[in-house]
């Protein structure tokens, strides 16, 4: 079954605004190509295919993964001039090794993952492992894109004698330059190249007293560039080394051209499946932006769509109301009514989108649980059809597209008109739009209408196929509630409307007066059940606030009950703190009257240290029970001494309170920090004059907090990780990019460490990261990796909390 989606279509629903979207949530050229030729799929197969591919991705996303396509180019077009045997510029072939190494990354990341993900597996299968042939190219060239000495011995030889000529040349010309005789002949003390030879400015007096070749003039002629005889010979040997440099550069390029050439169709191939993988990608980022779901589809013949948002609306960043749209049993057509500018169209065209969507494998923003068919074919009809050229009024071209939609339609098609047969008489216009309506039902289509039109919403109490639905309007506010009601027409609140955008109001109540006796039954019983609705829309958000309300309440005190029994056991903790303080006091003191004893063996020693012993005790127990009292405040006087600023226990929250304001048999007090609450005095008991003390021990408190204070700050052992960065293989400016992007992404998800991968190397990539992640306001510290994390190949680090 091919499914038919014309361009009108994809122009009402704004179909290509989705596919931007997710371009620019691609990374590479080849992506972005191919999500703007993203085709509509035809079977449920290919359908369930793509949709679970997407939820591979979106698994890989919500592990703050992402695919490390960092150095992808696209290089379609020099690769295959290279298999035609062409030779690369020094970029394109940097450019080649890079992507090279690109493969290789992505490749290795989804094979650590798939288990998870066997169908990006498949795909990741495809990208080519020519890490050999990347490290050749890589070497060949300098940073700056320059070809390296390390090309070849040829290479290296042949610049090693150039610049050897080049100092030969350099020293002659100094020494000429300090020889008096000569230097009164020049213009300037100094020398300089001109068409790859040595030369002097020379005044041109002297022309005929310095032997020597022209090969440049000043434009006034009064100076001659001049090579001097005695150099010529070293500057026709710096020529021919030259010429052989060059020719040696260009051997080196044209086999590393061939080698890419070789592997053409593999590297390709490779291309394909990197743009498929970002695809992927870019369609999982945008259903997370969406917070999209999947539908079920397979047999599916009912429409069940829950908290429906309008995709263009959220990608736009607006604030969007969410509404369920339903056709299920017996009806096939919803016929939805309500004021201007309600979301009548907005409706319309949110469920032609997510038709679309779901036609081209893309997840849609409603909730999990919803359902939506696989239409074969969606037909729109939105806006203004006027066409001048041809002749035809708004009226006449909105009948020839339901001509030519019924034409189509069929069994399995969407139909999607927007003030179907407006703009003439509406009887008239309410007969052609049933009749239109009825035939597209009869050939199997289901359709989605907004009207003004009276007999249409009267259609669903007639005939079960139709159902109506209508957009909420505050009449209080005179604005419409963007809201879907499903199984009730809507007025048009035309004359609110007016009132709102600043119609005169004496426009307004004369209007309103005459649409009184104007109306048939039922505009009148429409016009009823409206102020009904209000009236119950009224109740209900009365009594929803109060529900709010009475939660809020609640909450609250939930929080001040778990904030009360917090204080209470930290009360208990530091009133065990101390009696075990003061317990290990009295057994040090016990053991100095032992020893003392034990060394004094006499009655009147022992009798001294038996009362010692007894006064130490009473003053145990009696420092005990102060404790115990200022805890429980057993000792505390009655409420007959309440006053301001005094500590007293409530009864109701079983806890002390420091009293804030004084009233006629009420008290405003303070539970601690910025808790107040107003309450009886007589659940008040036992004042005191002085808040409770929070510790005993202070110093000792002191020095525990600075030993923590000194722990936490101290640097501690970095340990391996699985959030890991690989970017071996990578130029230092794109490696320093792709570690940035990375620890950014490690901070937002609350990474504590991160494994970098860099290799060995020349060194000079790892002495890059190092100094980067040396400034770096990310890193708290870093190590090279143990022999069993990859040794000096990698570096560990700590990200700041």
């Amino acid at each position: 079954m091919t499914v038919q989606i014309s361009q009108k279509t994809l122009e009402d629903l704004g179909f290509a605004e989705v596919l931007r979207a997710l371009t620019q949530r691609c990374r590479t050229e080849p992506g972005r190509e191919r999500v703007l030729a993203r085709p509509f799929l035809d079977s449920a197969e290919q359908v369930s295919e793509a949709l679970a591919l997407v939820g591979e991705a979106r698994s890989l996303s919500r592990e703050q993964f992402s695919l490390p396509l960092g150095g992808v180019v696209d290089l379609r077009i020099p690769v295959g001039h290279a298999a035609k045997g062409g030779i690369l510029e020094p970029r394109q072939l940097i450019d080649s090794a890079q992507l090279l190494f690109a493969f290789v990354r992505t490749r290795e990341a989804v094979e650590e993952r798939k288990e998870r993900v066997p169908r990006l597996m498949e795909l990741a299968r495809r990208l080519p492992m020519l890490e050999s042939l990347a490290r050749r190219i890589d070497q060949c060239f300098e940073p700056d894109g320059e070809i390296s000495d390390r090309a070849s011995p040829e290479l290296r030889e042949a610049r090693d004698r150039a610049r050897g000529l080049h100092r030969r040349i350099k020293t002659r010309l100094d020494e000429m330059l300090h020889d008096e005789g000569f230097l009164s002949k020049l213009r300037e003390n100094y020398y300089t190249l001109r068409n790859g030879r040595y030369v002097v400015p020379v005044v041109s007096n002297y022309r005929s007293e310095v032997d020597g070749i022209v090969h440049n003039a000043s434009q006034t002629g009064q100076t001659l560039f001049m090579e001097p005889q005695a150099m010529v010979g070293l500057g026709n040997d710096l020529a021919i080394a030259q010429s052989v440099v060059l020719e040696e550069e260009r051997r080196v390029l044209q086999e590393l051209s061939q080698q890419l050439g070789r592997e053409s169709d593999r590297i390709l191939e490779g291309l394909d499946a990197v743009a498929e993988l970002d695809e992927a990608e870019a369609v999982a980022i945008l259903s997370a932006d969406l917070d999209a779901s999947t539908p079920e589809f397979v047999g599916v013949s009912d429409l069940q769509l829950q908290l429906l948002r309008h995709p263009r609306l959220v990608l736009k960043g607006t604030e969007v109301i969410a509404n369920d749209v339903t056709l299920n049993g017996g009806a096939k057509a919803l016929v939805v009514s309500g004021p201007n500018a309600g979301g009548k169209t907005v409706t319309l065209t949110g469920v032609g989108l997510c038709a679309l969507m779901l036609r081209a494998g893309l997840p849609i923003p409603v909730a999990e649980g919803s359902r939506m068919p696989l239409y074969r074919s969606v037909h729109s009809t939105v806006g203004d059809s006027q066409d001048l050229t041809q002749g035809l009024s708004t009226f006449s071209a909105h009948v020839v597209m339901l001509r030519d939609i019924i034409a189509e339609v069929g069994e399995g098609s969407l139909v999607m008109i927007d003030e179907i047969a407006a703009d003439t008489d509406p009887r008239e216009g309410a007969a052609i739009a049933i009749a239109v309506l009825e035939e597209m039902l009869a050939k199997g289509a289901v359709a989605l209408v907004t009207t003004h039109l009276e007999e249409l919403k009267a259609l669903a109490h007639m005939d079960p196929r139709f159902l109506n639905a209508r957009v909420g309007f505050d009449s209080k506010r005179m604005a419409p509630t963007y809201r879907l009601q499903m199984g009730a027409a809507g007025q048009s609140s035309a004359i609110d409307m007016a009132v709102r955008v600043g119609l005169p109001q004496r426009v307004c109540e004369r209007a309103r007066s005459l649409t009184l006796n104007a109306g048939g039954p039922l505009s009148q019983a429409l016009a009823a059940a409206e102020d009904e609705r209000r009236k119950l829309s009224e109740e209900l958000e009365r009594a929803r606030v109060a529900a709010k309300e009475a939660e809020a309440l609640r909450t609250e005190l939930e929080k001040q009950k778990q904030t009360f029994e917090r204080e209470r056991r930290a009360k208990m903790m530091q009133f065990n703190e101390d009696v075990h303080a003061a317990s290990e006091h009295a057994a040090s003191e016990v053991r100095e009257l032992l020893a003392k004893l034990r060394s004094e063996q006499n009655e009147k020693a022992l009798s001294e240290a038996r009362m010692q012993l007894q006064q130490r005790a009473e003053d145990a127990q009696k420092r005990a029970l102060a404790a115990k009292a200022e805890l429980f405040q057993v000792e505390a006087p009655g409420p007959v001494n309440l006053k301001v600023g005094a500590w007293v226990h409530h009864s109701g929250l079983g806890r002390d309170v420091e009293i804030l304001e004084l009233a006629e048999g009420h008290a405003v007090v303070s539970a601690g920090g910025a808790m107040k609450m107003r309450v009886p005095t007589s659940e008040l008991s036992g004042s005191r004059t002085r808040k409770p003390q929070q510790a005993k021990f202070p110093e000792r408190q002191k020095q525990e907090a600075s030993l923590k204070r000194a722990a936490s700050a101290a640097a501690a052992q970095v340990e391996a990780t699985n959030f890991r960065c690989d970017v071996r293989g990578m130029r230092a400016d794109d490696a320093l990019a792709e570690v940035e992007s990375f620890l950014d992404r490690g901070m937002r998800s609350g990474e504590e460490a991160a494994l970098i991968v860099h290799g060995h190397g020349t060194g000079a990539l790892k002495q890059a990261l190092r100094d980067y992640l040396s400034n770096s306001p990310y890193i708290r510290m870093y190590r090279p990796g143990e022999a069993h994390e990859g040794g000096d190949g990698v570096t560990v680090v700590a990200l700041r909390a």
